[in-house]
């Protein structure tokens, strides 16, 4: 079978990061896959992408996503393809609107609980129209699904959850990396965010909470993303006195090492559907802090440690809870690793095949 998958960009994200670990595995499964970018910028993920040998294609570089001729240039892409499946609110809208004609088989995946469109009665209706058009609507969790299922309305044979998934044993096996931005590891906490800059992650409310904790509690953040969205953590940093406590990594491709090297592993949200990244740091044998956000907390909760959305301080004492209890912080990280047995990529790659392979 012949597929494309479709993304706006390969900069930092966990819906970028899904397709690094299973176009790969698709394509083991005996079928031709592809990628399709909007913003073909050359980062980390393109170039893993294709050293694995999946061919990634783009429509431009730089500019907008929502480009108007995006249409028109990916409508030439769908013509190739038996299935060719979405990710990300462009893609899936553009996609409906180039196949008006062509009648290639769509799927989509909705990788989060919430989005800006909600509660707008206009994109309500479109939404409906949009995802009328896709054979398949692959949600990451079930709340995910739940929620989708609420918005739109109505009866949806085609919607369905199949629980994103990672590289466990790739993670597992990981040597953790020099963290050459302390001097002293030994007398350093570290913790570790790895997320863009988006407005669905809360960088700033990690930042607040280091003001709360001593000298020798450090923070990384990792991820690209919005460029304002970081100068503004930066500035953050600053005004809170902890910059030289905060530092940020920017794009990395040794994300396993780093969390290996971690104390803990933060997730910060307002939004979140499942977080990948949350699921990589269980693997890596961390204990996870992350908001109580839906999507987010329901993949944390019973697990790892769970925080008031935007409560800096709550935060700094879980932070500081689990430093101070080395003990309660292996339990919880013994806990955090046993999860992820249920989110191996293999898991999930498999059942992606099995929606392709059952489309009419």
């Amino acid at each position: 079978m012949k597929l494309l998958h479709v993304i706006t960009s390969l900069r930092t994200g966990g819906a970028e990061k899904l397709m690094v670990d299973l176009l790969p595995r698709l394509r083991d499964m005996g079928n031709e896959v592809e990628l399709l970018v909007f913003d073909g910028t050359r980062t980390a993920f393109f170039d893993q992408l294709e050293t694995a040998g999946i061919k990634v294609n783009f429509l431009q570089v730089g500019g907008s996503v929502y480009n108007p001729l995006n249409i028109l240039r990916l409508r030439k892409f769908l013509k190739c393809f038996d299935v060719v499946h979405t990710h990300n609110t462009a893609c899936q809208l553009f996609a409906t609107l180039a196949n008006i004609g062509v009648g290639t088989k769509l799927v989509t995946t909705e990788h989060n609980t919430s989005n800006r469109r909600r509660g707008n009665a206009i994109f309500h209706l479109l939404d409906r129209w949009m995802y009328r058009r896709y054979k398949k609507i692959v949600c990451i969790s079930q709340k995910a699904e739940d929620i989708l299922r609420e918005w739109l309305g109505g009866e949806w044979g085609s919607i369905l959850t199949i629980n994103n998934g990672i590289d466990v044993k790739k993670i597992e096996n990981a040597e953790p990396a020099e963290l050459d931005f302390v001097k002293d590891r030994e007398s350093i906490h570290v913790s570790v965010m790895v997320a863009a800059f988006r407005w669905e992650k809360d960088q700033q409310t990690v930042i607040r909470a280091y003001k709360e904790l001593p000298e020798n509690f450090h923070l990384a953040l990792v991820g690209g993303g919005n460029e304002s969205l970081k100068q503004k953590c930066i500035q953050l940093a600053a005004e809170c006195g902890v910059a030289e406590r905060i530092h940020f990594l920017g794009l990395r491709s040794d994300v396993p090492s780093i969390l290996k090297a971690a104390d803990a592993v933060i997730q910060s949200s307002h939004i979140d559907g499942f977080c990948l990244a949350a699921v990589e740091g269980m693997a890596a044998g961390k204990p996870v802090i992350a908001s109580d956000v839906v999507g987010l907390a329901d993949v944390v909760r019973g697990y790892g440690e769970l925080f008031p959305h935007e409560d800096s301080k709550a935060l700094a004492g879980v932070i500081k809870k689990l430093a101070d209890n080395p003990e309660y912080a292996a339990n919880v990280a013994a806990t955090c690793q046993k999860r992820t047995a249920q989110f191996d990529i293999s898991v999930m790659a498999e059942k992606y095949n099995q929606v392709y392979l059952g489309i009419k």
